[in-house]
Order: structure tokens, then C-alpha cells, then sequence
């Protein structure tokens, strides 16, 4: 259980002076309240229809059945026809006001929560996995949605319903329904006997439930890996003890929740028979009224259910309210990066970057010690080095997905973090190895660089990329579907629409990650003069192992273990010798190939 203790953990908020219920319904209640009202008012007609239903069983055996009154036979008739068509149409009423109501508070709570993910920082997504976060986007939000119906309706139809029946009860004979409630007391004790091994239970199932779905996404997502070194038995054990486990948890949410049957089936069946042996007696000996009593007992047999939903409420809420308490720690969480209360918007057209003796670690394995580096306005800056020397971490200390931990990161002179996040990032581009495309049309992928581009903006930046005349021999052009993650398009293809998006951006930043990897020399070559045409007027920032980029930049920086080791010109570094000579050595061949 450490991994679900481990991603439970991971979730919680500050903590809030007000409970999940309270904060639920101020929330959520307020906007629905005039259709929560009238969804009561339907169900206390229904309550009403149902208590009227038992009070004419006196009428129907007293003027029917004993005074054999012919004239009443069909006005009663009339009457029942007309309580449950009233019951009927308010029941209807009522029904579909709360599925409305409860379609549109899920919808809404789901906006929120994917809302409240997307605010996050990057280190929160490296510490949770998308199963976490589809579960609690999904599940939690139908839970809240649970916990209100059920109040609502344990309130409107069920307790009102009891009351009602309960009026009838005492009405037709006030000392027998003083006795029949005695068995209340017993039901509640009970039922909070098991509230909270439900509770326990039933929060492991929803962070199980979590596993699967990690599992699906990263069997799908790495299906080639798993074929290539068949890891279908691994994944399938996995799979199994995660749907095991929660088969598991579910049978014994199952058994807990159960238990309440019982214990009502048998209380009830002990009033029940109180009530006939009782009513009996009187009736036989005190010549006690026979319609009255079976008026009682009618009320008494309808009311057995609203009142095993009522002794269950607890129960039942309970289980709603995992999910409820799960999806606040989402709402409640702060991102650790924000924009301080003061920063000014970002507005600059050319850029110099200045990383000032900083510091940085992922947790406490440190990963840049007192790097300084400046990439002046509109040069290319390359960085290189052995893998772990920190480059991809100096992209993200750029675009503030990190704050160092000691130092700064200037633009301008001005450190970033005076800046907004969002206006920041605005004015940086990036192009990396693992291209991202959204399932979706190639020229809304592109509009993505700047929201709100017009169509020959799109067109113009695909001719900058390079992209243009594959685009148009596609069936629909630039309104075909690249597929999920790009995959309908080759790698090559894919780049050159990340370009484009990047070009489009019109970012006096631009951050380049290994842009060109992994392609073959017809691909490659249409790319580099893309990022050729990209990086005009652009300060650039550079990560890669082919020469064709890496000679060319104004500076080169090596890095080494978070360290600058070594500064200059191609040139100037192979006269030195070092690292970087040792480096060229090993990662490039003759003609610009990478090793």
C-alpha cells in the first residue's frame, strides 16, 4: 500500500476551515437553487401523493369492503387514479430537474478541475501520473454530483416521504406508531458502525482505479517498447494485480455497504409484526377500527423503504464524499511557481539572456552549480556536453518551468521571475526532438503558435518551415487530421510543423532541443534551412550533436557536471582541445552525421 499511500500523499491541499460538504453546496448549490427548489417541491407532491395512497386504505375497507357503500366505489376509484397520476407527473418533474441539474454541476466541476491541472507547474506533473489525474477529473466531479442528489433527495423525497406516512401512521393510531419507531435508535448505531471501513475502502478504490489507468496509457503509449522487448507478461501481472485489488476493494465496499440489509430487513420485520399482532388484539377484543388499521399497516409497508434509504444516507454519502474530498485537494492546490503579486508584464523585441551564477537541483540531487552564461541579442548560443551536464535544464530555467535555486536568470538585465509567467513564456519559442501535435486539423496545430493568426499567416509560416507543398498533397490539405500526437504524419513531417508553429509565434526567444535527431539527410536538410529562416532576428539558444548547427553558432558553451568547462567559437574550441575536441571526436563523422 505504499504506492497509494505515496499518491494520496501527493495530493494534498492547504486545509480548509470549512468541510467538503459545506464548501460543496456553497459552491455548487447557489446556481441551481431555483431548479433545486422546484425538483423539492415535485418530490414533496410525490411524498404527499404516496401518504395519501395509505390514508384511503381506510376509506376503501370501512365504506367498500365492511359498509358495502356502492355510490363510494367509484369516486374512490377516482380519487386513487388521481393521487398517482399526480405522483406520477411530480415524480417525472422532479426526476429529470436533478439529472439536468446534475449533468450541468459535472460538466462544470470538470472545467474546474481541468482547469485547476492545467495551472500547475511542471514538477507537478512529473510527480503524478495521468491515470491520478484522469480519475480525479472524471470520478470526483460525478461524485460531487452523487453527494448532492442524495442529500436533495434524501430530504425531498425520502424524508418527507417518512414524515408524511409517519402523519398518516399516527393519525389512524398515534400509540402503535409511538412503538413502531423505537426501532430507530438500533438502525442508526448500526449503520455508523460501518461508516468508516466504507470510507477507507472506498478512497484506496478510486487511487487503484488510478494504477489501471496508468497502466492502459503507458502500455498504449509504449507499445512499440513493449512489443520490441516483450513486455506483454510483465504489463499483463501489473494489469492483474491492479484490477485484482480493486475487485477486491469493490467486494468489500460491496459487503460493507450490505450489511445494512440485513439489520433493516430485520427491524422491520420485527415492527411489522408488532404492528399485526397489536393491531390484532385490538381489533379482536376492543372492536378497533379495520380500516384504520390497515391504513396503518399500509403506511407502515411504505414507509419501510424511505426509511432504509434515510438509515443508509450516511453510508451512502459517505462513499460520495471520498471522491468530494479528493477533488478539493485538487481545487485547493497552489502551483509552486505563480507570478509574484507585483510582476509587470514582459515587452521586449530582442532579447539578451544572462543565466547569473545559478543553482539548481531536481529534489537534492543538484544539477547547474554557479553556471553563468549570456546569449547576446539575435545570436546563436550553443550548448553542449555529456548527457546530465544540465542543457535541458538551462531550457527550462529560460522559460520558467523552475526558479533556480540560487542566482538568476535575466532577460534584458531584468530578472525573469519580475515578469508574468504568462507573458514570458509568449515571448519564447520551442522546437525539441519528441515534436508534440495535438490530435487535430495541421493548420490549428500551427495556429497554436499564436492563437488568433489569420490563414495566410498559417499558409506563410508552413512556406517558411518547409512544410507547405507536403501539407497541400495531403487529401484536405491544411484541414487534414495529423491523428493523436502526430502520428499520421512521419517525423520529418512532424518537425516541420513544429516549426512552423514556432516561426508563427514570432518569439524573439527561440529554444532549440535536438531539433534535427533522428532524421534521415533529405529530412534533415529541409530542416535546417526552415531553422535557418526561423532563427533570423532571433536570439537562440541550442542543443545538438550535428555540426551542421553546432559549428555555425556565434558561442558555444560546454557543459560538464552543471558547469561551464569550456567557452568560444568552433574553431577556437578545436584549436584549445578539451571536452568539446573529445566530444566532436565522439559524436560527429565525417560529412555532419552524428554519432
Amino acid at each position: 500500500m505504499d504506492f497509494l499511500k505515496g499518491r494520496l500523499d501527493g495530493f494534498t491541499g492547504p486545509e480548509q476551515k470549512l468541510g467538503p460538504l459545506v464548501r460543496l453546496f456553497r459552491a455548487n448549490f447557489r446556481p441551481y437553487a431555483r431548479r433545486y427548489a422546484f425538483a423539492v417541491v415535485m418530490m414533496v407532491i410525490a411524498a404527499l401523493a404516496t401518504a395519501a395512497s395509505a390514508y384511503i386504505i381506510r376509506e376503501i375497507i370501512n365504506k367498500i369492503f365492511i359498509q358495502k357503500n356502492e355510490g363510494l366505489v367509484f369516486t374512490i376509484a377516482g380519487v386513487i387514479v388521481l393521487i398517482y397520476l399526480v405522483k406520477g407527473f411530480a415524480t417525472y418533474f422532479s426526476s429529470v430537474t436533478l439529472t439536468k441539474i446534475g449533468n450541468s454541476m459535472v460538466a462544470r466541476l470538470q472545467r474546474q478541475l481541468y482547469d485547476a491541472v492545467l495551472k500547475q507547474d511542471i514538477s507537478f506533473f512529473q510527480r503524478h501520473a495521468l491515470g491520478d489525474i484522469v480519475v480525479r477529473i472524471s470520478q470526483n466531479a460525478a461524485a460531487a454530483r452523487s453527494a448532492i442528489d442524495l442529500i436533495v433527495m434524501s430530504l425531498g423525497r425520502d424524508l418527507f416521504t417518512l414524515i408524511s406516512l409517519v402523519a398518516v401512521m399516527v393519525v389512524q393510531n398515534p400509540l402503535m406508531s409511538l412503538l413502531s419507531l423505537v426501532i430507530a435508535p438500533v438502525a442508526i448505531y448500526g449503520i455508523t458502525h460501518l461508516l468508516g471501513k466504507v470510507r477507507t475502502a472506498a478512497r484506496k478504490e478510486v487511487v487503484t482505479l488510478a494504477q489501471i489507468i496508468t497502466i492502459v496509457q503507458e502500455s498504449v503509449q509504449g507499445i512499440r517498447v513493449v512489443k520490441s522487448f516483450g513486455l506483454e507478461d510483465r504489463l499483463r501481472r501489473s494489469f492483474e494485480a491492479a484490477t485484482i485489488n480493486v475487485e477486491q476493494l469493490s467486494n468489500r465496499i460491496a459487503t460493507l455497504s450490505a450489511r445494512s440489509s440485513p439489520l433493516m430487513e430485520t427491524l422491520g420485520g420485527f415492527a411489522i409484526a408488532f404492528v399485526v399482532m397489536f393491531g390484532g388484539y385490538q381489533i379482536v377484543h376492543y372492536n378497533a377500527d379495520p380500516g384504520a388499521f390497515f391504513s396503518f399497516i399500509t403506511a407502515l409497508l411504505l414507509a419501510y423503504e424511505p426509511a432504509k434509504r434515510l438509515a443508509r444516507f450516511n453510508l451512502d454519502l459517505e462513499k460520495s464524499l471520498v471522491g468530494v474530498r479528493m477533488m478539493y485537494e485538487v481545487l485547493d492546490l497552489v502551483p509552486v511557481l505563480q507570478s509574484a503579486p507585483d510582476a509587470v508584464e514582459a515587452r521586449f523585441d530582442s532579447a539578451t539572456v544572462t543565466l547569473d551564477r545559478v543553482d539548481f537541483a531536481y529534489g537534492e540531487a543538484p544539477v547547474l552549480r554557479g553556471l553563468s552564461l549570456t546569449a547576446p541579442e539575435n545570436s546563436v548560443v550553443a550548448l553542449v556536453g555529456p548527457s546530465g551536464a544540465g542543457k535541458s535544464t538551462v531550457f527550462s530555467l529560460v522559460e520558467r518551468f523552475y526558479d533556480p535555486t540560487g542566482g538568476a536568470v535575466l532577460i534584458n538585465g531584468t530578472d525573469i521571475r519580475r515578469f508574468t509567467v504568462d507573458s514570458l513564456r509568449r515571448h519564447v519559442a520551442l522546437v525539441t526532438q519528441d515534436t508534440f501535435l495535438f490530435d487535430g486539423t495541421v493548420a490549428a496545430n500551427i495556429a497554436d503558435g499564436r492563437p488568433g493568426a489569420s490563414r495566410a499567416e498559417i499558409e506563410a509560416a508552413a512556406r517558411d518551415a518547409n512544410a507547405y507543398d507536403f501539407i497541400m498533397a495531403m487529401p484536405d490539405g491544411f484541414e487534414s487530421r495529423v491523428g493523436e500526437g502526430g502520428g499520421n504524419l512521419s517525423g520529418g513531417q512532424r518537425q516541420r510543423i513544429a516549426i512552423a508553429r514556432a516561426i508563427l509565434r514570432q518569439a524573439p526567444i527561440l529554444l532549440l532541443d535536438e531539433a534535427t535527431s533522428a532524421l534521415d539527410a533529405q529530412a534533415e536538410r529541409d530542416i535546417q534551412e526552415a531553422l535557418g529562416r526561423l532563427m533570423q532576428g532571433r536570439t537562440t539558444f541550442v542543443i545538438a550533436h550535428r555540426l551542421a548547427t553546432v559549428r555555425d553558432a556565434d558561442i558555444i558553451y560546454v557543459m560538464d557536471k552543471g558547469e561551464v568547462v569550456q567557452k568560444g567559437t568552433h574553431e577556437e574550441l578545436m584549436a584549445e582541445g578539451g571536452l568539446y575536441a573529445h566530444l566532436r571526436a565522439l559524436q560527429f563523422r565525417e560529412g555532419g552525421e552524428g554519432g
